[in-house]
């Protein structure tokens, strides 16, 4: 079993191989590391299985199944426009003489989910759960709307159960989604997971439908804006992605983008903006989780110019927005902040940034030097953190919606903070983009208790 990772995205897809032929499980866009890892493996892809029409990203599997002549594996539920083998609960499906399929009906995530028994010579593997039964979770039950939310938990917890009563303890768990996918209900840290493990550590095989229904919806938190897009890409059909080279951009046509109020995205750390960058960018870093912020809070189809320190940052980058449909970037450049300025310094500017404990010195009315007081100490995490707890005396918008939001923020200057400096770097630069004077917390929000400031419940 091949693992191919998308630590970006939270996702895993699957090479299941008897070292001659092939079955590959939920494919991202970029099919490219799919066809190298076949082609080092020397095996041939011959079957692509899809566990559902996914809600987090563009799928490449139908891509991969018409280069390779592999069979497309897809739900018969699922009305889509393209043409692939329809599978049903209960269909076997042989790979090879040593691997065969079993399909089993898993709906939670979504109504016509599939779940895939992988059988070998010794009896079943392991199993591919898509969003079904995820390590320590499951997948959340609301993308398809919140009045569909109560019925597919319900769904959910069903199909979890009806997995387990259906394989042995040793049996494995393959996942898509779980490692930081919004997909997922809640988080877990587990890298793999069997059957018995689960049976022990999972709320669905622990809890009793009402209970498992009732935790699962209250911990349901808002999920990527462009979701809204990926549904509808993959009825439709993905082709073939296109990571040729973005348009280059001079000085003259960032500064034109920059007055359009486009967004023009630096994609170096956020220390790097911070000690100098082009007035008017926004930063969202190949060092974090750069496509589902940078796509969530951008107007979905809106021009996109990414800034990078070499060819190399910006095709990351590239490949990264096309995998949830952000195909081609308006323009790109790479370099330095100077070079970007044209070489005028006047089109520079830096962004203050502050720990937790500059923030407390700031409070009692003796802020670090150069730093202003804090008029404003604005909290962009997600609600539910903000429920668990908070900062005494913050401002809490989520930083998804901030772009629509800048208006709420109240007047002064501005110290923000997040979980950890990522999200506060993006919303510095809204902030600063703005006209507004920031602060930039780049600390890990577990220092604000170490650094004596209030701690305060949630509301």
């Amino acid at each position: 079993m091949e693992v191919v990772q998308t630590s970006s995205l939270g996702d895993r897809s699957y090479l299941a191989h008897d070292g001659q032929v092939g079955l590959v499980v939920d494919p991202q866009r970029d099919i490219d590391r799919i066809l190298a890892l076949a082609g080092r493996l020397g095996v041939r892809i011959t079957h692509v299985a899809e566990t559902h029409l996914h809600n987090d990203y563009v799928s490449g599997g139908l891509a991969l199944a018409r280069l390779t002549g592999a069979t497309y594996l897809v739900a018969a539920d699922d009305e889509v426009g393209f043409d692939r083998r329809p599978v049903t609960d209960g269909d076997e499906i042989a790979i090879s003489a040593s691997m065969r399929l079993r399909v089993v009906a898993t709906p939670g995530h979504t109504f016509h989910h599939l779940s895939y028994v992988l059988d070998g010579d010794d009896g079943p593997a392991g199993v591919f759960t898509g969003g079904s039964l995820l390590f320590g979770t499951t997948g959340r039950t609301d993308l398809l709307g919140r009045q569909h939310a109560h019925t597919l938990a319900e769904h959910q917890h069903a199909s979890v159960r009806r997995l387990a009563d259906l394989l042995p303890d040793g049996a494995r768990v393959w996942p898509t989604h779980g490692f930081g996918s919004f997909c997922s209900a809640t988080q877990s840290d587990a890298p793999e997971s069997t059957i018995g493990r689960e049976r022990t550590a999972n709320p669905a095989l622990r809890l009793e439908t009402g209970d498992f229904v009732r935790d699962t919806l209250a911990g349901l938190d808002a999920y990527p804006a462009y979701y809204a897009h990926m549904g509808a890409r993959n009825t439709a059909g993905a082709d073939l992605i296109d990571l040729t080279p973005v348009t280059a951009a001079d000085p003259a046509e960032l500064a034109a983008r920059i007055a359009d109020g486009e967004w023009v995205v630096d994609l170096r750390s956020r220390k790097a903006f911070a000690h100098r960058h082009l007035t008017g960018t926004l930063s969202f870093g190949l060092d974090g989780p750069m496509s589902t912020w940078l796509a969530w809070m951008a107007p979905w189809g809106a021009p996109i110019t990414l800034l990078g320190d070499d060819p190399e940052q910006v095709a990351h980058a590239q490949r990264e927005l096309a995998r949830i449909g952000i195909d081609r970037p308006a323009a790109a450049a790479t370099g330095s902040p100077e070079q970007w300025a044209g070489g005028d310094g006047a089109r520079l500017t830096r962004l203050s940034t502050a720990t937790f404990t500059d923030l407390a010195a700031a409070r009692t009315g003796t802020p670090p030097h150069g730093l202003p007081a804090v008029d404003v100490l604005l909290d962009v995490r997600m609600t539910n953190e903000w429920r668990a707890d908070h900062i005494d005396g913050a401002v809490h918008i989520p930083l998804p919606d901030l772009p629509a939001r800048l208006a709420d923020v109240p007047p002064g200057a501005v110290w923000v903070h997040c979980g950890s400096g990522y999200r506060a770097a993006a919303a510095g630069s809204l902030l600063r983009r703005a006209g507004r004077q920031v602060v930039h917390i780049d600390d890990a929000y577990a220092d604000a208790v170490k650094a004596g400031l209030a701690i305060v419940p949630g509301n």
